[in-house]
């Protein structure tokens, strides 16, 4: 069944329904109009009121927009893909397993993409805090991210060409790996678990800290003082490193380091290699 350029008010307008298509149509008012729907297309469409797609299963969304009372717009839905959408509304996807985004912007991504399985991305841009709290099992390509507090636990995540600009980033997350890259924000992986930086460009104030198993490959580090604290971890940096502080074990090569940092009675130096022919300064006290 095709429901084609209707305009629909009431709550819960489409509730229920199945193998259905519904073209140009605008949902204005009325909360859940497509809850517990099944095997549905929409295209051109508009969501201006809360709650549209709740507790769904294989739904296909093109070409159509979320505005900012939409909100809380996708929650326990499974297999649903979203192309050349423009979401305004915060709180978007939910427990969702299944998702695929190709060229979205989420322009208000407060509190997004949570504690979802099974996600691809591409080309999406988002902007707001706590982007994809405990979510796992992502495939991401070409993600321009700006809010800080993302991929809070999150697990089995890899990241391709994206623009990162976001403090906190990977905090309590597992198995994280991020090719060809650009990320800025403070206190970057702490208590994370398995992260694996390859070709990218970082800027960070006491970034790559508190980490088991930090693995860094060809990647520049701008502005990046007091790295690594408690971190164990085998980095190759081709650029200059501002300051070390303090890591745990494993190994460091750096093209030169501004200030080398170990108390030595908080981190054992016969425990990491420091691989650099240029140490512009050594400390044994750090100076906040």
């Amino acid at each position: 069944m095709e429901y084609k350029e209707k305009l629909f008010t009431e709550e819960r307008a489409l509730f229920g329904s199945k193998d259905i298509t519904i073209t140009d149509c605008v949902f204005e008012k009325g909360e859940s109009p497509l809850k517990e729907c099944r095997n549905i297309e929409i295209n051109g469409s508009l969501f201006r009121y809360k709650y549209p797609l709740w507790y769904c299963d294989n739904v296909k969304v093109k070409d159509s927009e979320w505005f900012e009372m939409a909100r809380a717009g996708v929650w326990y839905t499974n297999n649903i893909s979203v192309n050349n959408a423009m979401i305004q509304a915060p709180k978007n996807f939910r427990r969702c397993k299944g998702l695929e985004l190709n060229d979205v912007v989420l322009s208000n991504a407060e509190e997004t993409l949570w504690s979802c399985d099974g996600i691809k991305m591409n080309n999406v841009t988002a902007k707001g805090h706590y982007f994809a709290m405990n979510s796992k099992n992502m495939e991401i390509n070409g993600l321009s991210l700006d809010g800080n507090y993302s991929f809070d636990g999150a697990e089995n995540v890899v990241i391709r060409n994206s623009r990162l600009l976001t403090k906190d980033a990977f905090w309590n997350s597992s198995n994280i790996t991020v090719y060809d890259s650009f990320i800025s924000g403070e206190y970057l992986g702490w208590n994370s678990k398995k992260l694996t930086l390859i070709n990218c460009t970082i800027e960070s104030l006491q970034g790559m800290c508190y980490i088991d198993e930090l693995v860094m490959k060809k990647c520049k580090l701008i502005n990046t003082t007091l790295a690594f604290e408690y971190a164990n971890v085998d980095a190759e940096v081709s650029s200059r490193i501002e300051s070390v502080f303090n890591p745990a074990s494993g190994t460091i090569r750096a093209r030169e380091i501004g200030e080398l940092i170990v108390e030595k009675d908080k981190a054992d130096p016969t425990k990491f290699n420091i691989v650099c022919d240029n140490i512009i300064k050594e400390s044994d006290k750090v100076v906040w």
